[in-house]
Formats: structure tokens, C-alpha cells, sequence
């Protein structure tokens, strides 16, 4: 993949907009492939395996809620972002209100979420797909692929990135299809699933309590408003707007888009993604469920302390329900064909990282202090930024290595979601409401910053058994109206003080076409 991304890279030429933009030439295709690849890292393949393991399917609303707000990316978001011919996020924001702090706070943001909770994730589930199959040691194992990663990111830009997301969305879906099948014949088809599923209780289970018990809504995506994991109003409204922000306004997904040659080919691309979302819940959360089934003993174990011993995690081992399957369901040359997957899975979704947010140092912090230096200078320096960011995620690893999916990636996951929900809100009213301003804009993050304190850190997304975000959105719903109401202006009103003039032409939606 190094050796292909390389030439398809420098086809482009070394320009400034060819390494960060692919030179706009893009047609909808590797578009597509990219913005999935991007999304779909060894965390899916690892974390929805998991949660179908211990809950059922519910956990595929995230990827159903993502369908969606693809498709508002490509039809309301990216005309503005194409029309004020911006390259990065905070650079669209500082357009759009004139000033700097706006961008710089989220640029700053950006980076952090990437760095400590984007690379966390999947190094986290890379390293223990590696240490179920092969048993390598995890610095030799990891170091290396972020090496390899590395090397064609700096030297093809994102041109390389996304053409060889292209090629390993190919090799993602053929693996995973491939085990898919393997997986629902060994069980009998969907039939055999929804049948077995709810037999898959761990031997070990102690009398009189409900742990290791499959859950009665296993096959509902809308659960119970009130008493379930993932309650249906959050499914519906505290899940859309981090998705939104995700979707909308994330560096690593609009970058791409912005790649493509005009509009219609980045609405084909983002049409190629949401068609392409539907496959999680077959190619991930019901292998996931079916691992369950086949090793209930190991996938579904009750006791802490058993658990601890079969994965050296005492909260459960639903995490290792995909490794489990690859290394006992599928014959020794499909096993290859699967580590392929995940390697391309986590190096697709690092690449894509490393080249974002490399974009946003460069074009938003570096040009802010040196804002006459040259695009050979930029160059180097996003180049030379891949290779920090390599070095931080080595460094990263020991303090992944000993979360191992407790409490510090449930808290790392948490900071995310108190801090995506204002930041959407602010791109939606830069884009959608006229009279918003940098006072707005910048009140409605620092509010939701001082308020941070008064949202639980150690809620019900700790305390529960199930995996990953449970309870993460129903706390969402409360996080919005906590950061929307925390955002209402006090008199007197920003806004009504200098709102901002219709000189923002081809910033905002009434004015995209000028």
C-alpha cells in the first residue's frame, strides 16, 4: 500500500493544494471509499462486535444516524464550505466571523481530539486484534505500522491517503463479507441468530443476578425511553448532533470532500458512503452477536475474575468477540486475508488522522505565526507535523496498553462528547443564521467549557455492562439542553451588538451562490 500511495501522490505534483486537497481533481468514487475507510477503523470492527456481543444490535443507530447526516454533509454543509473556498474547518469559521479566536480555539480542539481520543481508539483496538492473532509484541507491532503509515502520508499528501483508502475499502470489504458468511453458516442464517442468541449465557453466571443474561430487546435499535442502554430519544436527538458534527464539520471528513473535482462528484461520493453504512450491522454487530453464541463462555464471561483472566479485563470481554471469530471460525489463509483487514482498517482511519490534522496545524496555527512564509515552508512543515504526530501516538501507546478499554477510554470518549455538541451548533449558526457573530459563537463554546465541571464524568456510560457509549446518549440529550440553554446571551444581547453584515458573501447559505 506504501509503494501505491507514493506515485499516485506525486502524480498530483507537490503543490499546496495538491497535498492537502488532492489538487481538487477527485472523482466521486475513491471520494466515497475514503470518507468510509476514514470512518470505518479497527475501532468499529473491534467496539460493534463488541456491543452486539453484550447488547444486540442497538449500537448500529450510530451508523444508521451517520447514513443521514452524510447526505446533509454533501447537500447543505459543503456547497458553503466550496463556495468560501476554505481548506480547513476553523479557517471557514474565522472567515465567517473575521476573527481569529474563534479559530484558533478550534483548531487547538481539533487536535486534541485527535491526538488523545481518534488515535487512542484505534490504536487500542488494533493492538488487541494483534495481541489475540498473533501474539507480537505491541510496540514492535504497532511502531511499525504507524511507521509504514507515516511514510506515505508524508510523502504522497492526500492525494496517496485517499487513493489507497480506496484500495483497502476494497480489501475491508471483501474480508469482512468473507467471515460474514462463514459466520451465519456456522449458526444456521439470520433464523439460527435470533434463535440461538438468547441461549448464549455463560456457564459461569452466578445464580440470581441478571449479568451474562442476553438482553430481551437484543434486536430493537429503539429501546425503552426510560430504562434501557440506549434509550430512543437519544438514539434520535442526543446521537444526531455529535453526528452532525462529526459528519458535517470534522476536518478528517470534510477534507475529503473537499478533495473532489465539483459538487456532484462529492454528493456522488457522500451517496457511495451512506449506501455502504448499512453493511456494519451484517459485516460487524452480528458476527459480533454470533462470536457470542459460539464462545459464550469466553465472549459473554460473567465473573470479574474469570474475565480478567481470559482478556485481563474485569468488566467483560465482549471486546474480543471479532478476534475470537477470526482466529477459531475461518481457515488458516482467510486468517491473513482478515489481519489485512484490520491493518488496513487502523491504518486507513491513522492515515486520514495524521494528514487532518497536520492540515490544521499547518494552514490555521503555523500560518498564524508565520503568516508570510511561503507553500514550500507549509510543506515541509505538515510533513514534518506527520511525524510528531507518530512519535505521540509510540508514546501514546503505554497509557492505551493500560486502559485496556476500562475507565480511561470510557472518560477519553466522554470529553468528546461534551465538547462536540457546541462546536456543531456553532457551524450551524455560522452557516444557517445570519445575524450570528463571533460573540455568539465563541460565549456558546466557553459556556459549555465552564460547565463542564456540573456534567457527570462518572455517570451510567461507566456503570453499565454494556460496552462503549450506552449511556452515552441519553446524557447527550441532557449535555445539549444543558450547552444550548448555558448559551442563551444575557442582556445586553451580543447579538444584538454589531451582528454581522451581509459582507460574508459565499460564507453562509442565503449568500453561497454571490
Amino acid at each position: 500500500m506504501t509503494v501505491q500511495g507514493f506515485p499516485l501522490g506525486k502524480l498530483l505534483g507537490d503543490a499546496l493544494s495538491s497535498y492537502f486537497l488532492a489538487g481538487g481533481q477527485m472523482v466521486w468514487w475513491p471520494v466515497g471509499a475514503s470518507l468510509f475507510a476514514s470512518n470505518v477503523g479497527s475501532g468499529h470492527f473491534i467496539g460493534l462486535a463488541g456491543s452486539g456481543a453484550a447488547s444486540g444490535i442497538a449500537a448500529t443507530a450510530y451508523e444508521w444516524n451517520g447514513m443521514f447526516c452524510v447526505l446533509v454533509l454533501a447537500w447543505l454543509f459543503l456547497p458553503i464550505y466550496i463556495a468560501a473556498g476554505v481548506t480547513t474547518m476553523p479557517e471557514y469559521l474565522q472567515k465567517r466571523f473575521g476573527g481569529k479566536r474563534i479559530q484558533m480555539f478550534l483548531a487547538i480542539l481539533y487536535l486534541f481530539i485527535y491526538i488523545f481520543t481518534k488515535i487512542s481508539v484505534d490504536m487500542y483496538a488494533g493492538a488487541l486484534f494483534i495481541q489475540q492473532a498473533l501474539h507480537w509484541d505491541l510496540y514492535i507491532a504497532v511502531a511499525g505500522l504507524l511507521a509504514i503509515t507515516a511514510v506515505y502520508t508524508v510523502a504522497g499528501g492526500l492525494a496517496a491517503v485517499i487513493y489507497t483508502d480506496a484500495l483497502q475499502t476494497l480489501i475491508m470489504l471483501i474480508g469482512a463479507v468473507t467471515l460474514m458468511v462463514f459466520s451465519f453458516v456456522e449458526v444456521g442464517g439470520l433464523e439460527g441468530l435470533q434463535t440461538k442468541y438468547f441461549d448464549a449465557i455463560p456457564s459461569t453466571r452466578k445464580e440470581n443476578s441478571s449479568c451474562g443474561l442476553p438482553r430481551e430487546d437484543a434486536f430493537h435499535i429503539f429501546r425503552d425511553p426510560v430504562n434501557s442502554d440506549l434509550p430512543w430519544p437519544g438514539v434520535l436527538v442526543g446521537m444526531t448532533i455529535p453526528s452532525l458534527w462529526y459528519w458535517c464539520t470534522d476536518q478528517v471528513i470534510v477534507q475529503r470532500s473537499l478533495a473532489a473535482k465539483n459538487l456532484s462528484h462529492a454528493k456522488g461520493g457522500s451517496l457511495m458512503t451512506s449506501y455502504l453504512k448499512i453493511l456494519p450491522l451484517f459485516m460487524m454487530v452480528m458476527p459480533g452477536m454470533i462470536s457470542r453464541i459460539l464462545f459464550p463462555d469466553l465472549v459473554a464471561c460473567a465473573d470479574a475474575e474469570i474475565c480478567r483472566k481470559i482478556c485481563g479485563n474485569p468488566s467483560g470481554c465482549s471486546d474480543i468477540a471479532y478476534p475470537k471469530l477470526v482466529i477459531e471460525l475461518l481457515p488458516v489463509g482467510l486468517r491473513g486475508l482478515m489481519m489485512s483487514v484490520m491493518i488496513a482498517a487502523l491504518m486507513s482511519s491513522l492515515t486520514s488522522i495524521f494528514n487532518s490534522a497536520s492540515t490544521i496545524f499547518t494552514m490555521d496555527l503555523w500560518k498564524h505565526f508565520r503568516p508570510r512564509c511561503s507553500e514550500w515552508e507549509l510543506m515541509i512543515v505538515g510533513r514534518v507535523f506527520v511525524l510528531l504526530l507518530t512519535v505521540v501516538s509510540i508514546l501514546w501507546i503505554p497509557l492505551v496498553q493500560a486502559g485496556q478499554g476500562g475507565q480511561l477510554f470510557i472518560y477519553i470518549q466522554s470529553i468528546s462528547s461534551y465538547l462536540q455538541p457546541p462546536v456543531a451548533m456553532v457551524f450551524i449558526l455560522g452557516c444557517f443564521w445570519k445575524r450570528a457573530n463571533e460573540k455568539v459563537t465563541t460565549l456558546l463554546c466557553s459556556a459549555r467549557s465552564l460547565l463542564w465541571p456540573c456534567c457527570p464524568h462518572e455517570g451510567p456510560a461507566v456503570q453499565t455492562t454494556a460496552p462503549g457509549c450506552s449511556s452515552a446518549a441519553c446524557c447527550s440529550v441532557w449535555e445539549n439542553e444543558c450547552t444550548q440553554t448555558s448559551a442563551q446571551p444575557k442582556q445586553p444581547s451580543p447579538i444584538q451588538e454589531g451582528a454581522m453584515p451581509a459582507v460574508f458573501q459565499r460564507l453562509h447559505w442565503h449568500f453561497r451562490r454571490r
